[in-house]
């Protein structure tokens, strides 16, 4: 019986490789459409938590998890050669930059050495992390093949892009539209049939590198339009224009505009660094990616521009940044999820400690808050720690949070994601 089969009637065992914000998600569905599941990760810690049914993953609650663990659906191990058992594995690892901005495949490349050695013949494996055109081919396909099973006759495999938003009530991990690209038609056709099991919608495409260049675009296009607004706020504050009103206004055309709204700076798993994998792998070709480097300069000033925007705020009191107690209200990359990877929050916090500030931050998500220079000490959000602030500096606008006694009790407000746009009043400064 093939694996398409196998697939079809639901009797496949499946696995999934690195158990964080896209993995564990994905093992759950799988489980839930009657998959049994194999999790593997090198994290004992991970690993312990889930085969006790609990979940670290806000968007996966430990009450599903925990049932489908109890009947046996899902098993997380450390140990690869349980690979073996598996007739389709999905790779869900990290794929950072490196120092100089090149990608780095090591975690990819590890977890493919890792289930290589152990897969059976007719076995599908799908890659969802993000990198560069050409990398599921070029740099996974030789790992697997390495043992003698030939991608396309022994074993098939294709490309399928995460497209996990943590925090999104909405479109989750079953609802979102899951694009997938194989080798070969058969591999193609068999990653299809193992998504189709378990996501609403699978949209086909003719490749891997199809595939792999579609997750670029939806982040480079994020990226790029997100540098406009934030370069437009910026020529906004010289002509005393409010943005926020210009876009609010904008948006009330019902063709050719997509709102996109300026902030602090990109944060998150994705766009602060998927744009890079294509114009890292474009020099290959003697193209530069002018539109990302400049979208990238762009958006990583703007943690400065929020700083250079407090100094001027304080200076109009009659304080100096040095010696100023800034209190850092919400410090995750986005509004309502406990991640800080990539947060911009780091860099203002950074910026503000090498300008001598006194910071504390609050966040009701985020328990401990590290950057260059050591930790932040944490604050609970009361008048006593809002009216000791000279500054209060909003960089996630977390739904959680009395924004009333903020205004009332702060000295100073810095609000750099308009969430204060219903309150009047002078101590407020608009971003």
């Amino acid at each position: 019986m093939g694996v398409e089969q196998r697939i079809t009637d639901g009797t496949a065992v499946l696995g999934v490789v690195g158990l964080g914000y896209v993995g564990l998600p994905l093992v759950v569905e799988m489980a839930g459409a009657g998959h049994r599941v194999v999790g593997f990760d090198v994290v004992g810690e991970k690993v312990d938590l889930i085969n006790k049914g609990s979940s670290y993953i806000p968007d996966v609650p430990t009450e599903r998890l925990g049932s489908l663990v109890e009947s046996g659906m899902i098993v997380a191990t450390m140990d690869f050669s349980r690979a073996a058992e598996c007739d389709a594995i999905a790779i869900c690892v990290p794929t950072p930059l490196d120092e100089h901005r090149a990608p780095d495949t090591t975690y990819m490349e590890s977890a493919a050495s890792a289930v290589a050695p152990h897969l059976k013949p007719g076995a599908l494996v799908t890659l969802e992390s993000t990198t560069y055109p050409g990398t599921t081919e070029e740099v996974i396909q030789p790992i697997l093949e390495s043992g003698g099973l030939r991608v396309g006759t022994d074993l098939f495999l294709a490309f399928s892009p995460e497209r996990v938003d943590p925090g999104n009530r909405t479109h989750q991990t079953k609802n979102t539209p899951k694009v997938v690209g194989g080798v070969t038609p058969a591999c193609t056709a068999a990653a299809v049939s193992l998504y189709e099991r378990f996501i609403d919608t699978v949209v086909p495409v003719s490749s891997t590198r199809a595939a792999e260049m579609t997750k670029l675009l939806e982040n480079i296009f994020r990226s790029v339009n997100i540098a406009l607004v934030n370069e437009l706020l910026r020529l906004s504050e010289r002509m005393d224009i409010n943005l926020w009103e210009v876009i609010d206004a904008a948006k009330t055309k019902p063709f050719g505009f997509m709102p996109f709204y300026p902030g602090p700076g990109l944060g998150g798993h994705c766009i602060p660094i998927d744009p890079f994998y294509l114009s890292w792998k474009a020099r290959e070709y003697d193209f530069h990616t002018e539109f990302i480097e400049l979208s990238g300069k762009i958006n990583e000033d703007m943690p400065y521009y929020v700083v250079r925007r407090l100094m001027d705020a304080l200076n109009g009191q009659r304080k100096s940044l040095a010696d100023s107690r800034v209190l850092i209200l919400g410090v995750a990359y986005k509004a309502n999820i406990d991640d800080v990877r990539e947060s911009p929050a780091i860099k203002v916090a950074e910026i503000l400690r090498e300008k001598d500030a006194d910071i504390v931050y609050h966040d009701p998500f985020v328990d401990a808050f590290s950057v260059e220079g050591g930790p932040v000490p944490s604050v609970g959000l009361t008048a006593e720690e809002l009216s000791r602030a000279d500054a209060v500096l909003i960089v996630t606008d977390h739904d959680d949070v009395d924004y009333q006694l903020v205004v009332d009790k702060a000295q100073l407000v810095l609000d750099t994601r308009n969430v204060l746009r219903d309150f009047d009043d002078q101590k407020v400064v608009r971003f």
